[in-house]
């Protein structure tokens, strides 16, 4: 990791923490925006640490741009988990082909 690399790094957890000293919840109850609180704080301590080890560049520029990703999400919808996935109703599993005209239940 280049030097200029880690000051980046380091600099995206300090923004993390920062945002978690400061971040309100939508709700706007104490007890939420505690709990809200303490998980970016742990999520962000759990993933840092998983990646400390990392070497490569690409992978490292890819947990950067995650972070900053997640970051600017978190930001924009008041939200501090992941953005959820929403699949369409009976989305996974269906038989591909052209025999079948309907999904599958």
């Amino acid at each position: 990791m280049t030097p200029a690399t880690r000051q980046e790094v380091l600099g995206l957890y300090r923004k993390v923490l920062k945002i978690a000293k400061n971040w309100q919840s939508a709700s706007g109850q104490i007890e939420e925006t505690m709990k809200e609180k303490e998980y970016i704080r742990n999520e962000a301590r759990t993933l840092f640490r998983k990646n400390k080890n990392v070497t490569d560049p690409k992978l490292i520029k890819q947990c950067i741009e995650e972070c900053e990703a997640r970051i600017e999400i978190g930001l924009h919808y008041n939200i501090p988990y992941p953005r959820p996935i929403h699949l369409p109703p009976m989305g996974l599993a269906h038989k591909q082909g052209r025999t079948l005209r309907h999904q599958e239940k």
